[in-house]
């Protein structure tokens, strides 16, 4: 706060961007009573007249305050054309502060990015971690509450509804089909709405397997859905702009190098997952994977999936140089399972730490250093 630095806070919709936008206001006001605060929302029809660049310029030139500092809030700023050419101009300005929000990612890789070099921080946010979602419904740590935030995912406005099945997934339908038309449809002009959405059902159903484009195509055309792989690349890259889905590189941990083709894909929300696919028994791993993929983004990990000559390790997390080593099993009973799991890791050739996250508690000795943890403690961890 207070430095010649554009605030941007993204992320997908209704995750609470705007509200963490209230909270600076109300502390500002708490700071400075007479603060001129200038509060901007897109998605409010009394500021549909701001169109452009030109207009968001002259409006928050003609409401500040001359000898004190203006505070500028603009929510969901993507829905202003050539916004960053504005951002630019009201940066000269010594005595602007700007924050805005923004729903989609295309808001940093082009039109803030491109302009505004060195002079943008991002802050991403994310759906409700675990114990954020214990803390707002009010929950008592255990199995049952894990189900729930496993099933229902951590939308913040969630704590308004109760958590039953047809509440939170209409709920959570009507949120998804808001992102789709509003943030693809709408803004990359995408005629194939049929394909766009069975898209999102068939990564759903596949959540966590390794795909490339080709491939992707190649199964929709065995279902008669015939789409060009650089058409499923343009699809899957909206809803990765979208903050809908993230899509996870494979690093080759011998060559040091990332895979050009074949990536994994999760769900920044598994509610809206599960809304859409169904909340099913044979998917347990599948989701197990997803939320510890996002409990490791929450920590601040840069992610990306290890190979390991024909192997894989399901993470590595990366955080101020230092690594963490990841896989993921429902259970580790099962004597091969115990070896694929543990022996993955061991055949890592350093010694950042490496664990094996699974449903089972055990609170017993390492494999070899390598722990075993169960998902409930990794993610109050």
């Amino acid at each position: 706060m207070d430095q010649k630095i554009i605030k941007v806070i993204t992320g997908q919709r209704r995750v609470g961007k705007s509200y963490l936008l209230f909270q600076l206001i109300r502390l500002i006001q708490e700071r400075e009573p007479a603060a001129n605060i200038i509060y901007i929302n897109k998605e409010d029809l009394e500021f549909s007249f701001i169109k452009t660049a030109e207009d968001l310029n002259k409006y928050v030139l003609a409401n500040k305050v001359e000898g004190t500092k203006t505070y500028v809030f603009i929510d969901e700023i993507q829905d202003i054309e050539n916004f960053g050419t504005a951002l630019r101009s009201l940066l000269l300005k010594e005595d602007l502060d700007l924050y805005c929000t923004g729903s989609n990612a295309n808001l940093l890789s082009g039109d803030i990015a491109g302009h505004l070099s060195g002079r943008y921080v991002e802050i991403e946010v994310y759906s409700l971690a675990y114990p954020e979602f214990l803390a707002f419904h009010k929950l008592a740590e255990n199995n049952k509450s894990l189900d729930k935030y496993l099933k229902y995912g951590g939308l913040p406005y969630l704590i308004h509804l109760e958590l039953e099945d047809e509440v939170v997934f209409e709920y959570l339908k009507n949120i998804y089909s808001s992102i789709v038309y509003r943030d693809i449809i709408n803004r990359y002009s995408v005629r194939n709405t049929t394909f766009l959405e069975q898209l999102v059902l068939f990564l759903a159903a596949h959540t966590g397997s390794i795909f490339s484009a080709k491939k992707i195509s190649d199964f929709l055309k065995s279902q008669r859905v015939n789409m060009a792989p650089n058409q499923v690349q343009t699809y899957i890259q909206h809803l990765v702009n979208a903050f809908l889905i993230h899509k996870v590189a494979r690093y080759d941990l011998v060559g040091k190098r990332l895979f050009e083709i074949g990536e994994k894909y999760y769900f920044e929300n598994l509610g809206i997952r599960n809304g859409l696919w169904g909340y099913r028994l044979e998917d347990r791993g599948k989701i197990m994977e997803n939320v510890v993929y996002n409990h490791l983004l929450f920590k601040g990990y840069k992610v990306q999936v290890g190979i390991l000559g024909n192997k894989e390790v399901d993470f590595i997390a990366e955080k101020d140089g230092e690594k963490l080593y990841v896989q993921v099993a429902l259970t580790i009973n099962n004597p091969d399972t115990l070896e694929r799991e543990f022996g993955n890791l061991k055949n890592i050739p350093d010694n950042y730490p490496k664990k094996v996250v699974t449903m089972e508690t055990f609170s017993g000795n390492t494999v070899e250093g390598i722990e075993a943890q169960d998902l409930r403690s990794f993610l109050l961890a």
